[in-house]
């Protein structure tokens, strides 16, 4: 019986998609070891190691379907050992003679950790994929929106204007040095091992090095210069990067879900035929979506976290630290996989309310402009006459709740200084939008190569 959410039928869409389930499953998991060791007996075949006949029975006979995971398991629990009854079913399958060739040389940490890249390569695939998809729609939302202005936002409270194209172009720009940081960093993790029970490769024989990256290259696989049994930097390093991946995904989904706010109603997720809000109030429409988002990059970094921890340690083997990473690794995949999913459907179905952005930008009526007066004022009567001309008519405007321009027309500096155009023109935030249109514009052509 499922008892965790990845696996429960009710809660499995919200950490996961299927797709990433038949990666990470047990099924696909035991595959990548027994492709370890159709490779294994392949290569040794090539290089006169093992005999022709055996190689060709064991990669024949290397299917998950050829294991009963139910007897492999209840054989781990009696043993106490993770691999060798598979390896047992694996040999039993095969002839007498050539079942005896299986796992030549090998050890234990080659096969699993050699199998978990070969999943990590998988899910690369996927979450590079997806990745494009999430950088699309920012690509799009922020064209589409360059010149939409809305108040931008510092410290909780408006600022200054933006544009909402410009807040998506800030996302986009961000994505895209993570897409950079998963490209660069593929070679580096993407590598398996055949490196025997200390690192020494004494089991293999003279061949070692050569067996080892042909049975790599026959992985698709990268070739370490050395074991990495106690070196764990490899996996840590791209589960960090997912939790960067996910800390984005994971501010977007939170800007969203506060835009969302029915003080603000700035933008609106997609909403289903029949999708509910509450079960005692039938009027919610709760932006679930982007606050599912916003969540899951907790118990992201904390799983990344965990693979930290896993790179302290002792000797040239560590069941401790290792079997961390059984738990962590899958389920930083999983769920940085669902985020990028999720977040992609998010930005698709997303509706834009310019025109509550626009009464948004109006709130403080006007006040908002007080930066472009002061800089406007600077030339005429200087910087610090400036500000303090202006912070007195805004004080005195709050008080009155006044408008800025009101404000300033009653100040006795200003509305001497101010003509009524020229006041009506400082204080229009369309007028103030700096370089957001030009930013956009350089930040979608810079990104556009990853995104064709």
């Amino acid at each position: 019986m499922p008892v965790s959410v990845f696996d429960m039928q009710s809660l499995q869409h919200l950490w996961g998609t299927d797709e990433l389930r038949t990666i990470f499953g047990e099924e696909n998991r035991i595959q990548k070891w027994l492709d370890f060791e159709a490779a294994l007996a392949s290569a040794q075949a090539e290089l006169g190691i093992i005999p022709a006949a055996a190689a060709k029975e064991i990669a024949s006979k290397a299917k998950v379907e050829n294991i009963d995971i139910v007897a492999m398991s209840a054989e781990i629990r009696r043993i106490k050992h993770s691999l060798v009854p598979a390896l047992k079913q694996l040999q039993a399958a095969c002839s007498r003679e050539n079942g005896e060739w299986v796992h030549y040389g090998a050890t234990t940490q080659d096969v699993v950790d050699t199998g978990v890249a070969l999943q990590l390569k998988e899910f690369h695939a996927v979450a590079m994929r997806d990745l494009q998809a999430v950088g699309k729609e920012l690509s799009r939302l922020a064209v589409a929106h360059r010149d939409t202005p809305m108040a931008g936002r510092t410290h909780g409270v408006q600022a200054l204007p933006i544009t909402f194209g410009h807040k998506c172009a800030l996302w986009l720009d961000e994505l895209g040095r993570h897409h950079e940081r998963l490209v660069q960093a593929a070679p580096r993790v993407l590598v398996g091992m055949l490196a025997g029970a200390v690192g020494s490769q004494a089991s293999l024989g003279p061949k070692a090095i050569e067996l080892e990256a042909l049975m790599l290259q026959k992985l698709g696989l990268g070739v370490p210069t050395i074991s990495w049994a106690p070196a764990r930097d490899r996996f840590t390093e791209y589960t960090s990067l997912l939790a960067m991946v996910g800390s984005t995904l994971s501010k977007i989904g939170n800007e969203l879900f506060n835009m969302q706010r029915n003080e603000f109603g700035e933008v609106e997720e997609g909403f289903s035929e029949g999708k509910l809000g509450s079960s005692t109030m039938p009027h919610k429409r709760n932006p679930t979506s982007a606050e599912n988002l916003a969540g899951l990059s907790r118990p992201l970094r904390y799983n990344a976290a965990m693979m930290v921890e896993g790179m302290v340690q002792e000797g040239e083997r560590d069941g401790i630290a290792w079997k961390m990473e059984w738990k962590a690794l899958p389920e930083c995949c999983m769920i940085a996989g669902a985020m990028l999913f999720q977040a992609r459907n998010l930005l698709a179905g997303l509706k834009v309310n310019a025109d509550v952005m626009a009464i948004n930008l109006d709130r403080m009526r006007g006040y908002l402009l007080s930066e472009r007066v002061m800089l406007e004022l600077s030339e005429r009567v200087g910087k610090q006459t400036a500000h303090e001309w202006i912070y007195e008519a805004s004080m005195h405007g709050i008080t009155q709740k006044l408008t800025f321009a009101d404000a300033m027309r009653e100040h006795a500096g200003l509305g001497k200084l101010l003509t009524d155009d020229e006041i009506r023109d400082m204080t229009d935030p369309a007028a103030y939008l700096g370089q957001c249109g030009a930013s956009v514009d350089r930040v979608v052509a810079a990104q556009a190569a990853w995104l064709r």
